[in-house]
């Protein structure tokens, strides 16, 4: 295209001349050899500001995608981070509501209890009388402190101590009250010669079922075990004590537990007996259920596994994931790096070859 334009503007300057304006042939040659190197110097700086400008905008984004890797490795560290964090959470938080289960209180109702073994153990005292009443109705009392006919089912039992084997005991078991809708209760009177001691009380335990120790080979070894496992509880002489009881089921993660509780009343006994007969100290009690409600206690462990390893699964992907995106990372880098000396390499090579 250059020589074309050049032999028509020479045509064009050749048509002048012949026109008019006699100039020399060498003035038109010189003309078209400073108007090629114009243009070729202009070509050659063209391409020398390009070449020159490019290196630098790769250089600007490569920089930039490297900048941005590296906060994204970081952002992703950190996520890492409180996911193991969150993991260790998790797994401090199962283990300490395993070991620390939670109670739950259930109140059953029932129409009838299993009849419970009342042990008493009267020492010198004598039974007077045991009878069963109903609707918390107590007849008044004919002959107080003289033997009366009874319609309890006792049994005497004779046993050594759990703690100690040289105490030997005697308890009178009495089998207990059942029908907790007809208030069904057990009013016992006992005897006992105040004057050998400063203070009188006789001691009781209360079990589960009489009907266990009907049921056991050895009376006495039952009897043993029952005192080791259950509480005692007094009553006081001259007074008339009203015992309410409950019983309490508490199921542990081995075995289930039985248990009483109980609320008392007292009521100061008239004694309109002779004087010489006052001599003898009275005990009475009386055994009723408080209500017809079992409460039962569960100890609920609390901590679900099946969502705690949900989220140590949901944890771990997390941390695969990060994983795997940090080795992406760092390959492309190494991968953008490799590039970019091997750019700078072709870009230093026309220099060395010229």
């Amino acid at each position: 295209m250059l020589r074309k334009d050049n032999s028509r503007s020479y045509r064009e300057f050749n048509d002048e001349g012949d026109s008019g304006d006699k100039r020399s042939p060498e003035y038109f040659d010189d003309a078209a050899e400073d108007l090629d190197r114009e243009e070729l110097n202009g070509s050659i700086s063209q391409e020398d500001d390009i070449r020159g400008s490019s290196p630098s905008m790769r250089f600007s984004k490569a920089c930039l995608k490297n900048v941005f890797t590296v906060v994204l490795i970081f952002i992703y560290l950190l996520l890492t981070a409180v996911a193991i964090f969150l993991a260790y959470q998790t797994i401090n938080e199962f283990l300490e509501k395993y070991r620390n289960p939670v109670m739950s209180v259930i109140y059953k109702e029932v129409e009838s209890f299993s009849p419970p073994g009342i042990a008493l153990y009267p020492g010198k005292a004598q039974l007077l009388s045991c009878r069963h009443h109903f609707h918390d109705y107590i007849p008044p009392l004919v002959d107080p402190g003289k033997p009366q006919e009874g319609d309890c089912v006792i049994k005497d039992v004779t046993y050594f101590g759990p703690f100690s084997n040289l105490t030997q005991k005697r308890a009178l078991v009495v089998r207990g009250p059942s029908d907790v809708r007809k208030k069904e209760l057990i009013f016992m009177q006992f005897s006992h010669n105040e004057t050998e001691e400063d203070f009188s009380a006789i001691t009781y335990m209360l079990f589960a079922k009489f009907s266990d120790l009907n049921d056991s080979v050895n009376e006495s070894v039952f009897m043993k075990d029952c005192e080791k496992n259950y509480s005692m509880w007094t009553f006081s002489g001259g007074f008339r004590t009203w015992v309410k009881m409950s019983l309490v089921k508490t199921a542990g993660r081995s075995e289930e537990a039985v248990e009483f509780r109980q609320e008392s009343a007292v009521v100061k006994f008239n004694d309109k007996r002779p004087e010489a007969e006052q001599t003898n100290q009275l005990f009475f009690v009386v055994f009723e259920w408080r209500d017809p409600y079992v409460q039962e206690i569960k100890l609920i462990v609390t901590a679900n596994p099946w969502s705690s390893v949900a989220i140590l699964c949901g944890v771990f992907m997390a941390l695969f994931k990060a994983a795997n995106f940090a080795k992406l990372s760092v390959q492309w880098i190494i991968r953008m790096r490799k590039r970019h000396l091997r750019n700078k390499e072709r870009e230093m090579n026309p220099i060395t070859d010229s």
